[in-house]
């Protein structure tokens, strides 16, 4: 599993719902604010969900 698949299966994991657009492979906090969010049906780069912190979501990477 790559970096990538990782990336969304953990966010996946701990959100659902979730939707988000990424193109790259996430390495650390900083390429990870570079992921773009759904809200309201428009996308931010600006993480609404609280329980994805890059430490969560970097967690449930390292368990893959």
């Amino acid at each position: 599993m790559d970096s990538r698949e990782k990336l969304f299966t953990a966010i996946n994991t701990l959100k659902t719902n979730a939707k988000c657009i990424f193109s790259g492979t996430v390495v650390n906090e900083t390429t990870y604010t570079t992921i773009e969010w759904e809200v309201d049906g428009n996308f931010t780069k600006t993480n609404p969900h609280a329980e994805l912190s890059w430490a969560a979501v970097k967690a449930e990477m390292d368990k893959l």
